[in-house]
């Protein structure tokens, strides 16, 4: 192979470029760990989900999971009648005031959740389904109880932040690349993933926008910001591995 080559370099500005190679790769693992604190919990539940990233981008509409387990025709221990006070329960803008309204008596949500569902929800209960969902307190149950409208970001700020992560990426992007083509790994490889880098790149920020309007295209974020990541990624360690592997006889 004919041309400049990383491996030519001086051992010393083979190393200044193998600290600042593990140092993108560490912004890289950090902007995925800032991705999850970013997203999690804007459907009310633990840990990073898709309604997370479509509320994000689309906006979504997130049913009570009470109401939603009732209409399932969860726990089947419940008759008609209960199910039908649930239900009206939950349709109600009295979710707080009604739970445990001793006017109520036995017909109160407090009781029948009692005695149709801390069988299993109850923090007590050797049911594995208590250590997710337990039932026993008001805390418990108002997680479940509320439905949530996840508003999709306003438009400003994913203005600011598109400007602020095509400027960087695009740039980071390109140096990557030209690092790569320095390599001596195979040019079949080297394209490949500096194609894959920039189709993932463009597609990932123009779906930000495109799945505004359409909620299909969230999943369409989450592949081409994955493929973006691997190529670079990979990128990255095919760059430091050519630092320093011996040079091969002509």
């Amino acid at each position: 192979m004919n041309g400049f080559q990383l491996r030519d370099l001086a051992a010393p500005v083979r190393l200044s470029l193998t600290l600042l190679m593990l140092v993108t790769l560490g912004g890289f693992a950090a902007s995925l760990l800032h991705m999850q604190e970013h997203h999690q919990n804007r459907d009310g539940q633990e840990g990073l989900a898709y309604d997370d990233l479509q509320g994000a981008y689309h906006g979504v509409h997130v049913p009570s999971p009470l109401k939603s387990a009732l209409e399932r025709g969860h726990p089947e221990t419940l008759d008609a009648r209960q199910r039908e006070l649930l239900d009206a329960w939950l349709s109600s803008d009295r979710i707080s005031e009604d739970f445990d309204n001793l006017d109520l008596g036995d017909d109160s949500p407090q009781e029948i959740l009692i005695g149709a569902c801390l069988e299993c929800h109850a923090r007590t209960s050797s049911s594995a389904i208590a250590e997710t969902v337990p039932l026993d307190y008001w805390d418990d149950v108002k997680a479940v109880a509320f439905e949530r409208s996840i508003d999709a970001t306003d438009e400003a700020i994913l203005l600011a932040s598109t400007h602020t992560h095509a400027i960087a990426l695009a740039t980071i992007t390109l140096l990557i690349a030209g690092l790569m083509l320095g390599t001596r790994w195979p040019a079949g490889l080297s394209s490949s993933l500096i194609l894959v880098a920039g189709l993932g790149l463009s597609t990932d920020l123009a779906a930000w926008w495109l799945a505004r309007s359409s909620a299909g295209l969230v999943g369409l974020i989450i592949v081409a910001g994955a493929a973006y990541s691997i190529s670079m990624v990979l990128m990255m360690l095919a760059v430091v591995a050519d630092l320093w592997r011996p040079v091969g006889r002509p």
